[in-house]
Parts: C-alpha cells; structure tokens; sequence
C-alpha cells in the first residue's frame, strides 16, 4: 500500500508538484509554437511523451554503463534515434499534422524538458521509477498543450478539436492565432497555476496550526483532568482518614 501511494505521488508529481511547463517552464519553445489548436497540442505532446517515454527507460537501463565524460552526448544521440522513429512515422502516416508541426518535431532532441529529465532523474534511478516520471511529466505536458490549444482555437476560430463549439455571431480573436494569443493565454495559465497553489499553501498551513492548536488543547484537557483527579483522590484521602481519626476513641472515652 505505501509503495502504491509512493508511485502514486511520483506520477503527479509531472501533473501538477513539478509540471514541466507551469512549474518549471521547461520546453515553452513548441508549447508557445505549436498550440495554435487542440490537435496540434496533442500531437506535440503525444511525440514528446513517446521520446520522453522511452529514452527514460534506455537510459535508466544503462546508467551504470556510460561514462560520465559524455553522459549528455551519450543522452542526445539516445533521444535522436526515438524523435527520428516519431518524425519518420507522423511524415508516413500524418503528413498533414507533420507539416502542421513544422520543424519543432526533429527539436524535440534539443527540448530542455526531456534532456532535463534524463540527467536529473533517469540517470539515477531504477527503469520502473522512470517510467512512472517520465509518465507523470509526459500527462502534465500534454494537459497544459491541450488546454492552451484548445483555448486558443476556442477564440480564435470558434471550433474546439475541429467541432464548433460558439455560435456564428461570436467574432473570432485573431490574436489567438499569433504568438501574442500563445503568451497571453499562456500568461493567464501561469497566473491561475500559481493562485491556487498560493491558495492551496495557506489552506495547508492553517490546518497545519488548527490540528496543532487542536492537539494543544487536547492536552491541556487531558492534563488539567489528571490534575483534577489526582485532587480529588487526595481529598478523599484525606476525609477518609479524618474519618477514621474521629471514629478512633479518645483515652477520655477509655476512662469512662
């Protein structure tokens, strides 16, 4: 059950603890380029999930066996050959997405993102555990590039993942389809992202002091009982032994 919950907490922490675009603005380059639509953020991701996916688990599996000289060359030459796989197959089976994309497929060898995750993390932990981050990251990759995406098509050409979804009255923001619709949507992505983690925090750190207050008072309960009692068992200590001194007869009564 903990080893369950631990993998459950490496795999979000990619969603939303560590997310490589809203938390550690990691491979904006495509995230800003690409998401003119639903469709393309989904490609976009769904590629660099596959690249990230598997050249984790490569790399994790032969840690022990590249040298440290040239760990990143190593890393590149391993992360080329799955973007070759990935632009060879969206050429053949999608060609009309792959020209969509442009060239920010074959950049997904140089995406900070991915090279980022194998020297920080694959490279120093077991294939299982860089499955399950490269998994977690590739979900939290593909969450933001489809909500930006789909933002941006929403207002810009009124359709959301090719279905209209706003009525023909709606005048399309054409500034969704520029680069400045990418930063502004990204902007107000970025501003939520960090209000409710803000609020997430202070929601913590007051239960934080209410359950230590609680506990606090608990004890003080606690404390202020055993005291109580242990006064009460002395002052019957004491009327029974005043009891049995006034029962006792006096040498007077003895004369008598």
């Amino acid at each position: 059950m903990t080893k369950e919950i631990a993998l459950s907490k490496e795999f979000m922490k990619g969603v939303w603890d560590q997310n490589p675009v809203l938390k550690q603005a990691l491979g904006l380059c495509p995230t800003l380029a690409v998401t003119v639509s639903a469709v393309n953020g989904i490609a976009m991701a769904l590629a660099t999930t596959f690249v990230l996916v598997f050249s984790s688990l490569i790399i994790s599996l032969i840690r022990n066996l590249i040298p440290n000289q040239v760990r990143i060359a190593s890393f590149i030459v391993i992360i080329a050959t799955f973007v070759t796989i990935v632009d060879l197959v969206m050429k053949a089976q999608f060609p009309e997405l792959s020209k969509s994309l442009g060239p920010y497929i074959p950049l997904i060898v140089v995406n900070c993102l991915i090279l980022g995750r194998q020297e920080a993390f694959s490279s120093k932990n077991t294939p299982f555990r860089s499955l399950i981050d490269s998994l977690g990251m590739g979900t939290g990759f593909l969450i933001v590039l489809f909500v930006l995406g789909g933002i941006r098509e929403i207002l810009s050409a009124r359709t959301l993942l090719g279905f209209q979804v706003l009525p023909d009255m709606y005048e399309p923001w054409l500034v969704m389809i520029l680069p400045a619709g990418a930063f502004i949507t990204l902007g107000f992505m970025l501003g939520f992202s960090n209000f409710y983690a803000m609020h997430k925090k202070e929601k913590t750190h007051k239960e934080i002091i209410d359950t230590y207050l609680s506990s606090k008072s608990q004890r003080l309960a606690t404390h202020r009982a055993e005291v109580l009692a242990q006064e009460k068992a002395a002052l019957e200590a004491k009327m029974k032994a005043k009891e049995k001194s006034d029962d006792k007869p006096t040498d007077n009564d003895n004369q008598q």
